[in-house]
């Protein structure tokens, strides 16, 4: 058994935004540590999802509830009476936010804030980690990697909607949960860019790979130059629950931020990820459409600096950028091939990381 279950056996999980993409990979990934999962989220954003194809809602309490309703947020936080609450429920897509602002302010700001002041009304002790973005960042594009005491904010609504949820958190904290007495301890998480099996959201490049690959059509490249932290969906998560962990052990966590991402030498191009993602299909396809497609502003160049995460938590990324790519790609092949099979290769993708961060010697996995 992994310190982290023995951390999460029977306690009490609350996690919203459990039916999207990252929230459903931890939710899969709480059941097998023995949590008793409580989901709060609206219905799953695509058709189809990780959450239906690997049959996760077999195994916790599904409450469908928008974040953005905060009478309903609070009865949930205050009905699961959890040890532990993990908020990923968000309008995740920088193009539909420039679609649907204040649908995309609402739920990244105010639906933080609903999560917030659950919070101050529970009464017992809690570990919260909120999830905001690496995107927070008021991005100027250098090339070195940012740190947690950086500027926030962001030219998209998505962006500049991540770095006030930043504000809102910290806010929060020096009011309402302060550090010496606090029954409730919070911190916040910023992720790189993810990638993995299960993700079908609109205008994300794998998604995009895939729905067209699957079709024997063409993938067109809005911004192949552009570069990213690539990781895979369980680097962060497994963060994320080291976090949430050392919230409880440790005071001097709280009300602090921390980067969740891979070695600053694992950026890597949208078209780098496409021609990898290749080496694992058959009769792939795509086009540069950078010069021919109009659209809203998207960064050419992010990095994440997470020395902070390595220092406080000796976390680190354990997965190279291929091994990532490759198994994203595997648990598309099985999707399509056989989907009888997905809810095992999830189940076998976590085992097969956690004996990698185990190869690695990452504590949380011995």
């Amino acid at each position: 058994m992994t310190l982290l279950a023995n951390a999460y056996k029977g306690k009490r999980v609350l996690l919203t935004g459990h039916t999207g993409f990252k929230g459903s990979w931890l939710a899969g990934w709480l059941q097998l540590l023995g949590a008793k999962v409580v989901g709060l989220a609206l219905d799953p954003p695509t058709d189809p999802s990780h959450f239906a194809a690997a049959g996760l809602v077999s195994g916790m309490s599904d409450l469908r509830i928008d974040v953005r309703d905060r009478a309903a947020v609070r009865n949930a936080i205050v009905y699961a009476q959890p040890d532990f609450i993990f908020h990923l429920a968000a309008q995740s897509l920088v193009r539909r936010s420039h679609v649907e602002p204040i649908e995309t302010w609402e739920t990244n700001v105010m639906g933080t804030l609903n999560v917030l002041e659950a919070l101050r009304v529970l009464e017992r002790p809690c570990a919260a980690v909120l999830i905001t973005s690496d995107k927070c960042y008021d991005n100027v594009e250098w090339v070195w990697g940012y740190r947690e005491t950086d500027a926030l904010g962001g030219p998209d609504p998505y962006s500049a909607s991540k770095g006030a949820a930043e504000l809102a958190i910290r806010s929060y904290i020096k009011s309402y949960f302060p550090k010496a007495s606090s029954r409730i301890r919070i911190a916040s998480a910023r992720a790189g860019n993810v990638i993995g099996g299960g993700d079908w959201a609109a205008d994300r490049i794998v998604p995009d790979c895939v729905r067209a690959w699957s079709a024997s059509q063409e993938v067109e490249l809005r911004n192949p130059l552009a570069t990213r932290p690539w990781q895979h969906v369980l680097e962060p998560l497994s963060g994320y629950l080291n976090l949430a962990v050392g919230l409880t052990q440790r005071s001097e966590l709280h009300g602090e931020p921390f980067n969740f991402g891979p070695p600053a030498e694992q950026n890597h191009s949208v078209l780098e990820l496409v021609q990898q993602m290749a080496w694992h299909w058959d009769r792939v396809r795509w086009r540069d459409v950078s010069q021919g497609v109009p659209g809203p502003y998207e960064s050419g160049l992010l990095k994440l600096n997470c020395d902070k995460a390595l220092h406080h938590l000796r976390w680190y990324a354990v997965m190279g950028f291929e091994e990532a790519v490759r198994m994203t790609a595997e648990w598309y092949r099985v999707y399509y091939q056989d989907p009888a099979q997905t809810a095992a290769t999830t189940t076998a993708q976590i085992a097969a990381y956690t004996a990698r961060a185990r190869e690695r010697g990452l504590a949380w996995a011995r």
